[in-house]
């Protein structure tokens, strides 16, 4: 995997990161808001690396 590559990668994870901070921070998170980002986030995870 090329750098850009993974850089890019790192953005999103970290681009997820904030937005299920946000989330868990409203005043009435949404759960299943909450399962697909950090799902999403797991999968990026998996791909940087190289599972």
């Amino acid at each position: 995997m090329d750098r850009a590559h993974v850089e890019a990668l790192g953005s999103k994870h970290a681009a997820l990161q904030a937005r299920i901070d946000d989330e868990e921070h409203r005043p009435h998170p949404d759960e299943t808001v909450l399962a697909q980002l950090k799902k999403a986030k797991l999968k990026v995870k998996d791909v940087m690396l190289g599972h």
